[in-house]
């Protein structure tokens, strides 16, 4: 895992947890991703650890929405995540 992609799951994690800790039923997530490679297919590390960290701090993804835009410049993309307690 690189050190952006460790920072960006660690600071999910942690507001998860913090949603968690709080007594939230559902945790609401917004990642938005440089994309790179729009027209192949392929991994995306960066959006598996934010996911993971948010699940193991107690949450199920439970639906997902993406988007894709160009802002400053670059292509992006945008996943809005709804997890609920596991």
């Amino acid at each position: 895992m690189g050190l952006i992609n460790k920072a960006k799951g660690s600071s999910a994690g942690r507001e998860a947890a913090q949603a968690y800790a709080d007594g939230a039923a559902i945790f609401m997530y917004k990642a938005i991703e440089a994309n790179i490679k729009s027209m192949t297919t392929g991994s995306m590390p960066g959006m598996a650890e934010q996911i993971q960290s948010i699940e193991a701090a107690g949450w199920i993804l439970h639906h997902m929405a993406v988007g894709e835009g160009k802002a400053l410049g670059g292509e992006r993309i945008a996943v809005v995540m709804l997890f609920r307690r596991a």
